[in-house]
């Protein structure tokens, strides 16, 4: 069976433009994340999903630049473009990982993976995000390539195109669903924040980077990251405001299986 790793793309976002082609020591930041990607264990294959926008030529090029697949489809309805990368990729298993993610931990992605395969092709769906434990940032999603397939023909809303996802983890009586919870026993899913969306968030990645990417070791971990935190608290406090904020907060009165307590509006 063939599992593609996906990473979604683009250089337009709203909130902080051209994001994912931002510096991390001396590389774009979607450079850097894929390398930490690349060292998850494993016969995986990886594609970026970016859009057919004009905008996201500099995306191509970089992937042309450290030689991974590169797939350009829809700008906005994100469950055409996954669909149509895995399609094209003949995937049986697809992994969702956001480019938004660059201090995720390759073991983390390792670990849902090895909880999907361990399942013996039980579950349609399994991630670490319902409910959500890990540092947010540690995004990991995977499905087959059927359920995926039915979400793309019947999804209908517009929040179910654009998070790729929704439709299968919101009908749990349809789709077999599993959940990677963190070893640790924490949750930290709404107090750590280690996405980026706002200035704030880049300025604590850079800062993380600057600390722990040394001797060009891509794969830093999470506990490497929460032990810095601990020494240098004031890290922590950059970005500290939009702790716990996520797509959610638009969505609360329609999503079912999601709670006030698994998001947080903007202050």
């Amino acid at each position: 069976m063939k599992t593609l790793i996906v990473i979604q793309a683009r250089t337009g976002s709203t909130r902080l433009p051209n994001k994912v082609m931002m510096p991390l020591a001396g590389a774009p930041l979607l450079q850097r994340m894929i390398e930490r990607v690349q060292t998850v264990s494993g016969r995986n294959e990886i594609v970026v999903a970016t859009t057919i926008d004009e905008s996201d030529e500099p995306i191509r090029t970089l992937c042309k630049k450290i030689n991974v697949n590169c797939f350009s489809g829809h700008p906005t309805d994100l469950l055409d473009r996954h669909y149509k990368a895995a399609k094209e990729e003949h995937a049986d298993i697809i992994v969702k990982i956001p480019s938004d993610c660059p201090l995720i931990d390759p073991s983390v992605i390792g670990q849902v993976l090895q909880f999907n395969s361990q399942s013996n092709n039980f579950y349609d769906y399994v991630s670490n995000l319902h409910p959500a434990t890990f540092p947010d940032g540690n995004d990991v999603e995977v499905m087959t390539f059927e359920s995926l397939e039915v979400a793309w023909f019947e999804a209908e809303k517009i929040y179910e195109r654009e998070h790729t996802t929704p439709f299968i983890w919101e009908n749990p009586e349809r789709f077999k669903i599993g959940n990677l919870e963190w070893e640790s026993g924490l949750n930290y899913s709404m107090s750590h924040r280690w996405t980026i969306d706002y200035p704030e968030d880049y300025e604590f990645i850079k800062i993380i980077y600057d600390e722990l990417w040394t001797n060009r070791n891509p794969n830093f971990s999470l506990d490497e990251i929460l032990e810095l935190l601990e020494t240098k608290p004031k890290i922590r406090t950059i970005n500290e405001k939009y702790a716990g904020v996520n797509w959610y907060r638009n969505h609360l009165g329609e999503l079912k299986t999601v709670s006030a307590d698994q998001t947080k509006q903007l202050i």
